[in-house]
């Protein structure tokens, strides 16, 4: 697969306009990237811009602190897909996890699951937040959830996507779950380097800069 079909180009910014995601869709299709990652607000007007191309709509649920409620999280991802979303990136209950209560955790994951009905899943566990120990479980959760990948973090938390991470990460899940890398990627060697530790997909705002060879100053 080409390196512009790793990238879910992403903007996630409470104060994103609807011509910030008209570019960001055009650029999307001028790359040749995999997805755009938005909020869910913009869903429809991202897939009527995106029409006639293969570009897909990535929207987040439980965005960006994971501690709305299993049912919340379900209704979001439900109305997501009505509304046009190819693939979903939930934030996994990281106060659950943190309190050691993986079943709470997994019954949310599965919620999710469930409701997105086939469409893929992305559970983030911002890894800022977790020990070594607690990441490891939070990917073995969500291989037991039937999620399709584990995501490093939403861009929002103390850092995004590290080197050790993601190498964990690939380790725990192996085969039975995809990795994705987001946040602070900012250069092609970081891009490059994601891709050797097994990240299977790369979350940023800065894919355009990436393939061109540029580094990026954005922090997603």
């Amino acid at each position: 697969m080409k390196k512009s079909k790793l990238i879910d180009h992403t903007y996630l910014k409470a104060f994103a306009t609807e011509s910030d995601i008209k570019r960001l869709c055009q650029e999307a299709i001028d790359n040749d990237f995999w997805s755009v990652c938005i909020n869910p607000t913009w869903i429809e007007m991202a897939k009527k811009q995106l029409a006639g191309s293969d570009v897909k709509v990535c929207t987040v649920i439980g965005f960006p602190l994971g501690a709305n409620q299993t049912d919340v999280k379900a209704f979001e991802t439900e109305m997501a897909i009505k509304s046009g979303a190819d693939e979903i990136d939930m934030v996994m209950n990281i106060g659950a996890a943190k309190s050691g209560r993986w079943d709470i955790v997994l019954q949310d994951i599965k919620a999710v699951v469930s409701a997105a009905n086939g469409t893929l899943v992305k559970v983030i566990l911002e890894n800022c937040y977790l020990s070594e120990e607690e990441m490891r479980r939070a990917c073995e959760v969500v291989v037991a959830a039937g999620a399709d990948f584990v995501k490093t973090s939403t861009g929002f938390g103390d850092y995004g996507a590290r080197f050790e991470d993601v190498e964990i990460m690939k380790s725990v899940v192996g085969e039975k779950a995809m990795v994705k890398a987001a946040g602070g990627v900012r250069t092609p060697a970081d891009l490059d380097r994601m891709i050797a530790l097994g990240a299977n997909r790369i979350g940023t705002s800065s894919g355009t800069a990436l393939l061109k060879g540029e580094d990026s100053e954005s922090d997603y």
